[in-house]
C-alpha cells in the first residue's frame, strides 16, 4: 500500500512539473505580444531566477562557513577543557598516589619494627625454653 502512495506522489509531483511547463509554453505560444517581447521578458525572468538562485547559493555558503568556524571554535575551546580536566585528573591521582605511597611505607616501617620486636621476643623466648631443657637434660643425664 505504502508503495504505491509513494510512487503516485512521484507521479503526481512530475505530473505538476510538467503541467507547469506545459502551460508556461502555452502562455508564451498564444500571448499578445511579439515575439522580440516574450524572449526579452523570458530573458529578464531567466536572470531574475539566476540572480536569485546566485543569492540563495552566496548566503548558504556564508551560513556554511559561519557554522564551519563556530564549530571549529567550539571544538578548540572543548579541546582546551578537557585537556585541562586531565592535567587536573592526572594531578590528583599522583598526589593520590604519593600519599598512598607514604602510608604504605610508613605502615611497612612500623610493621618492619613490631616484627623485629616480635623475632627478638620469639628468639629470647626460644632461648629461654633451650636453655630450661638443656637444665633437664644436664639433670636427667645425671644419677640422682
Amino acid at each position: 500500500m505504502y508503495d504505491d502512495y509513494g510512487r503516485r506522489g512521484g507521479s503526481v509531483f512530475g505530473a505538476f512539473l510538467l503541467g507547469g511547463l506545459v502551460g508556461a509554453v502555452l502562455g508564451l505560444l498564444f500571448s499578445p505580444r511579439s515575439g522580440k517581447e516574450n524572449r526579452e521578458l523570458v530573458a529578464a525572468r531567466a536572470q531574475e531566477y539566476w540572480d536569485q538562485g546566485r543569492e540563495m547559493y552566496d548566503t548558504g555558503r556564508e551560513r556554511a562557513g559561519d557554522i564551519y568556524e563556530s564549530g571549529r571554535e567550539t571544538a578548540a575551546v572543548k579541546t582546551e577543557e578537557l585537556k585541562t580536566r586531565i592535567d587536573e585528573a592526572r594531578d590528583r591521582l599522583k598526589e593520590q598516589v604519593a600519599t598512598a605511597s607514604r602510608s604504605a611505607k610508613s605502615a611497612v616501617s612500623r610493621a618492619g619494627s613490631k616484627t623485629e620486636e616480635a623475632v627478638e621476643a620469639g628468639a629470647e623466648s626460644a632461648q629461654e625454653k633451650l636453655d630450661i631443657v638443656q637444665e633437664k637434660a644436664e639433670e636427667g643425664g645425671k644419677p640422682s
